[in-house]
């Protein structure tokens, strides 16, 4: 197929915090590179999904003259951890008992989408060329080098045959490329298997992150408060492992953010994270503040949270892997947005030195790895690298013990404690036979304070051609029916926040019908817990046409 080219000195694939402080940088330091960003949805911010608490750290570094001029939403004034003992009752920890890492003294409550908005505009001033609506399908690798990607071709039908408004996707070639890409990244994913970088002690370990935003009634905010706690609900599943957390953020005009996050190494297949995050907004310490409300926005977004024995290497011919996209996120804190600045702006560093030097491109980047390690991004992460271990290994109360006592001996060494804590098992294998676990009968919805997905996918503004490829690949169609749905009940069916995955029944008169699997693809809201949490690792997402999926304001 012919496509139209172009050449730029640098592509960045991805419209995220470290994709734009990268391009920022690039154009901060070097105005005559020719820097072109790519972003999947409709504009920059409409796929971004996050809780969310600034730390201004990064943003201050980049933008030093005119970071305050930036949506900084509500500056943190009230900090409190809560655990949730059962369906009623809420123990709140003292301030000396809260892990010093989990206090959010000069942190701010923001929308990212909204941020990235504004940092979109600041590059595009500095002359950065953004691309909105164009996801980068492919890799263009070169004699074992990356040379670019290409953009997913528009107007396919569900076959993948051109109908009347067919465009191919174009061919993006630059002397580097970064990837950017967020969390299971697709491209990152391949990267990341054709270049051998998983080199970590465990692998990468991912949660699913729910967010709801509210209008509530006046005098139920409380502008600056940040609640954060665990416990109840993911501690009723039946003796199974689960874990996970709970945020409250309280931000300006009587609006709140309500949101779960669920460890996806989870063992009970009957656990359907969504109806736990639905059953967690009945808890008094939540419902007080959202009684008499309106929920105005719903999403969900897989998060990667290994954190320092998870990163792969982040170089290769050709590229760069930042942020999100390999896992820069560090969890004890909660916090992921300034760790994802600082790695594009490392990698702009690194770039832009290399091509100043006469580089033609195509080299593997080695010293990005050495000026991550010299960084406070290598400091923060392997002072927090034991966190997850710690709770995975001995559950909330003696996992954060231990994490308490970390934090509290060794807060002040570069390397945090001489101890390390692995997590080796994938967060896929950690599922335990249906027929040996205990079903969760999950309440129906009030419609006041919990509701159903399909109405939750509503507000999450998900579009999708209903005339195209199916973007969620199954690479061996019977493996739901003959594989996953007699040993795990089919958990797609309850890890999906979008009601994506549906058994449909065979019919009862049939005679040779079976179950069959109904992937409802317009539904998918992008967060990629399917490729993730997929006991037989069988479900490949793949980016659907550009411009497709959720929008999300103000989130």
């Amino acid at each position: 197929m012919e496509r139209e080219a172009m050449e730029f000195d640098i592509v960045i694939v991805g419209g995220g915090p470290a994709g734009l402080s990268a391009a920022i940088s690039l154009k901060q330091q070097s105005p005559a590179l020719s820097v072109c960003l790519l972003e999947k949805g409709a504009e920059v911010g409409a796929h971004l999904l996050s809780g969310a608490l600034l730390d201004p750290v990064a943003l201050e570094e980049l933008l030093p003259d005119s970071w305050q001029q930036a949506p900084l939403g509500v500056a943190v004034s009230d900090d409190r951890v809560h655990l949730l003992q059962n369906e009623r009752r809420a123990l709140q920890l003292p301030d000396w008992a809260v892990p010093p890492r989990m206090h959010n003294d000069g942190c701010h409550i923001i929308s990212l989408g909204n941020l990235c908005r504004w940092l979109g505009k600041q590059a595009e001033a500095l002359g950065v060329e953004i691309y909105p609506g164009f996801a980068a399908s492919e890799l263009i690798l070169e004699e074992g080098k990356i040379r670019g990607v290409i953009t997913g071709d528009l107007g396919l039908d569900r076959d993948g045959n051109p109908k009347a408004d067919h465009v191919p996707g174009m061919a993006l070639y630059g002397r580097y490329t970064l990837f950017a890409e967020g969390a299971r990244g697709h491209l990152g994913k391949q990267l990341i298997k054709e270049f051998n970088l998983e080199n970590g002690p465990q692998p990468q370990h991912y949660a699913i992150g729910f967010k709801e935003l509210w209008q509530v009634p006046a005098g139920q905010s409380h502008p600056g408060r940040v609640l954060h706690g665990s416990g109840w609900p993911l501690n009723e599943d039946g003796g199974n492992k689960s874990q996970g957390g709970f945020y409250l953020y309280h931000l300006a005009d009587n609006q709140v953010a309500v949101g779960l996050i669920v460890d996806l190494n989870y063992q009970n297949p009957w656990l359907s994270p969504f109806d736990e995050f639905q059953r967690l907004k009945h808890h008094p310490l939540i419902a007080q503040t959202l009684e008499g409300g309106e929920r105005i926005s719903y999403g969900a977004r897989a998060i990667a949270k290994g954190g320092w024995h998870s990163l792969p290497r982040m170089h290769f011919p050709g590229g760069l892997l930042i942020g999100c996209d390999a896992g820069t996120l560090d969890f004890s804190r909660i916090k992921g947005i300034h760790t994802a600045m600082k790695s594009g702006m490392l990698a702009a560093s690194t770039v832009a030195m290399s091509l100043h030097g006469g580089d033609e491109g195509g080299r593997d980047l080695a010293e990005f790895g050495d000026a991550l390690q010299q960084s406070w991004l290598a400091s923060e992460l392997k002072t927090a690298r034991n966190f997850g271990a710690a709770l995975h290994r001995w559950g909330p109360w003696l996992g954060g013990a231990f994490n308490w006592l970390e934090q509290r001996l060794f807060s002040k060494s570069t390397n945090g404690s001489p101890l390390t804590l692995l997590d080796k098992e994938p967060d896929y294998r950690q599922l335990r036979l249906a027929s040996r676990c205990q079903p969760i009968l999950y309440p129906k919805p009030d419609g006041k304070l919990s509701f159903d997905k399909l109405s939750s996918v509503y507000l999450a503004n998900t579009s999708h051609d209903e005339d195209q490829p199916c973007h969620l690949k199954l690479q061996d169609a019977s493996i739901p029916v003959t594989v996953n749905l007699p040993t795990w009940a089919e958990p797609a069916q309850r890890y999906c926040p979008a009601g994506v995955f549906e058994i449909v029944e065979a019919e009862p008169l049939a005679t040779q019908s079976q179950p069959r699997l109904q992937i409802n693809a317009a539904n998918c809201i992008h967060c990629k817990t399917c490729d993730i949490k997929d006991p037989s690792q069988n479900i490949v997402w793949t980016p659907p046409q550009g411009g497709s999926g959720p929008n999300y304001p103000n989130m």
